[in-house]
């Protein structure tokens, strides 16, 4: 599959959700990854299955682009039994450790911490795998960002951070939240730790810079940090657009939208196999039962799997 392919595959499986999502039948927030789409795919399209991820409440686009199942994500957004995580999660707790995609958290920057942990355990093992942490720029103004960069510098941990800025965090935009000066790719350089940034929608810049980057983390030589610029097109949360709300414009949401990843892409077979996934993936959702006093009764035991897996 090409890179464009799995870009559209994305785009085309959330706007089914911002489709359906006003049936009232999906019963959660969802954070749509519409309009960046490039960095989940050029990140994890250099990933081995065996190497880990971790996401934040947006995580749609880094469980699909992961490998993630589609079908078993659909049933965890309507809350069903067969759902990546038993129907108890919804959207914004998807897991599939199969294809290394460990978990995602909707705390902003809770991500980081854990995915430093992930990645100390693994050194500690002496597993070949890389731990790559997807958060927003919002997720920088947190303390346990700059503890993480430190502690993952000084044990020179294999772990990948992913800043995708969008420059809002909800309806707060950044220039209003960090001074004009800050520069969080200095801030990472400053800990010692590789770092890098680039055009978020453009999936051969972030496939490219990731490489090198990688290359970097897997000969042992410590964490590396890339931030890539992008702009998500519906609302901070849910499957409709928000612009007429004020806190950005309708030139600026236009202005991005000529910088979309998928611009001048198009391929009516493709589109077609994805439409009849996308249906599918739907149908078994549908179909699924909702999960009963045995699943709830079997949360403790399956969260220390989880952690028994991972640690």
């Amino acid at each position: 599959m090409t890179l464009y392919y799995e870009m559209l595959r994305i785009r085309r499986i959330e706007e089914a959700i911002a489709l359906h999502y006003p049936e009232q039948k999906m019963r959660c927030p969802v954070h749509l990854s519409i309009g960046q789409e490039a960095v989940a795919v050029g990140v994890c399209q250099n990933l081995s299955p065996k190497d880990y991820v971790i996401s934040g409440h947006r995580a749609h686009a880094h469980y699909l682009a992961k490998g993630g199942s589609l079908p078993r994500m659909i049933a965890e957004i309507y809350g069903k039994k067969t759902g990546c995580c038993k129907g108890r999660g919804g959207s914004m707790h998807l897991t599939d450790l199969e294809t290394g995609f460990v978990a995602s958290t909707p705390i902003v920057a809770s991500s980081i911490p854990i995915g430093v942990g992930i990645a100390f355990a693994s050194l500690m093992k002496k597993e070949p795998r890389v731990t790559t942490i997807f958060f927003g720029e919002g997720a920088t103004e947190e303390g346990v960002w700059a503890e993480s960069l430190n502690f993952a510098a000084l044990k020179k941990l294999p772990v990948l951070f992913i800043c995708e800025n969008n420059f809002y965090s909800v309806y707060s935009p950044l220039h209003v939240r960090q001074p004009e000066e800050r520069d969080r790719v200095a801030i990472a350089k400053a800990h010692g730790i590789y770092t890098d940034a680039g055009d978020g929608n453009s999936v051969e810049d972030v496939f490219s810079k990731t490489n090198k980057a990688l290359e970097h983390v897997r000969k042992g030589q410590g964490p590396a940090f890339l931030e890539f610029t992008t702009y998500r097109y519906r609302e901070h949360c849910g499957p409709y657009f928000d612009n007429h709300i004020g806190y950005r414009t309708e030139e600026e949401a236009a202005l991005w939208q000529t910088r979309c990843p998928l611009k001048n892409y198009q391929n009516i077979d493709e589109e077609k196999q994805i439409a009849a996934e996308i249906n599918a993936a739907f149908l078994f959702a549908h179909n699924s039962p909702l999960p009963g006093l045995d699943e709830w009764r079997m949360q403790n035991r399956d969260s220390q799997e989880i952690l028994s897996c991972v640690l």
